[in-house]
């Protein structure tokens, strides 16, 4: 008979380690952190955003193994370099000012258009300076993001099923239909990915949804008059509906200890294959290369863009 005591639940949570110390934290940091929403209570240690070199630098992390992820686990010889890409450091408009010490910053709250609210829940401070809500990553600094505390993104994962002679095409090995989805190859680290971006400041998120998939995938900013306009009406037409496949924080290469990205994922399915299933792709924007790619667990994409496509099969019926 299960042992449904107080010590019998602690003890068989020590038979995991990274749950022991999850459900540890969660009890030191506060009931809050037991409220936020599941798409982020099951999330394993970010592994990407621990990558051994910073993208796009020489920068190296400290080394941080999974049982020292979690801020409130004793690390005392942490003590990570810090790393802000030159890009951010010159001050562009999307970017915070460097010095924390002299800037008033509303963390954890709508501050004027831009939104420092993370979906994780409300985020420590140390010394006024955001703590990454998934832990350590072995830098500090804000690297390649602008802002500090969380950088919101939208994920238009746009999708269709593979036809062949007009037939929806079966997989033999799990005997359910195979889904397709637009991938574009990162221009800045060769990956494959969602062709996704950034929420502008007072942006909504369903338009930057559009916009990065016209300009990333479509190319939407090359073309002019006529053309651009029905490729913009094409787009609005299939994003009139879609369904969230996820909302919350990303394992991404790009964070640090006191800058992440979050994101909203959305599903814009054309199950018939006669809308955008038939624009013409093509790469624009920051993207080196595009096209249709099947759906399955084989897939190696950047940051947590492979879960994302797993929970849109799942939510298809489609093969994985």
């Amino acid at each position: 008979m299960p042992d449904f005591s107080v010590v019998g639940v602690w003890r068989s949570c020590v038979c995991n380690m990274n749950t022991f110390l999850y459900i540890s934290c969660c009890f030191i940091r506060g009931i809050k952190r037991m409220s936020t929403p599941a798409s982020a209570k099951d999330r394993r240690p970010h592994s990407k955003a621990r990558c051994q070199t910073y993208p796009g630098s020489s920068e190296q992390r400290q080394s941080v193994p999974d049982n020292k992820v979690p801020w409130c686990v004793e690390f005392p010889e942490y003590d990570p370099p810090e790393y802000t890409a030159p890009v951010v450091k010159k001050g562009p408009v999307w970017a915070d000012p460097g010095d924390l010490g002299s800037a008033t910053i509303r963390f954890n709250k709508r501050d004027g258009l831009v939104n420092r609210v993370s979906f994780t829940g409300d985020y420590d401070l140390k010394n006024n300076t955001p703590q990454n809500p998934s832990g350590r990553t072995g830098l500090k600094g804000r690297g390649l993001l602008g802002k500090w505390g969380p950088n919101h993104a939208a994920d238009p994962i746009v999708t269709r099923w593979r036809r062949e002679d007009g037939e929806v095409l079966i997989d033999e090995s799990s005997k359910k239909p195979i889904l397709q989805f637009v991938a574009i190859m990162r221009a800045d680290s060769g990956e494959w990915a969602i062709p996704g971006g950034m929420v502008d400041a007072g942006e909504r998120v369903s338009l930057t949804l559009k916009r990065e998939f016209g300009e990333e995938a479509l190319n939407t900013l090359q073309h002019t008059g006529a053309d651009r306009k029905i490729l913009e009406e094409q787009i609005a037409s299939l994003f009139t509906k879609g369904d969230e496949i996820y909302k919350g924080y990303v394992d991404d290469p790009r964070n640090t200890d006191n800058a992440w990205m979050e994101t909203v994922a959305v599903n814009f399915h054309d199950d018939e294959g006669t809308g955008v299933a038939r624009l013409p792709l093509q790469a624009g924007d920051d993207a080196g290369s595009v096209r249709w790619m099947n759906v399955s667990s084989a897939l190696k994409l950047y940051a947590s863009h492979e879960e994302f496509l797993r929970k849109t099969a799942e939510r298809r019926g489609a093969h994985w």
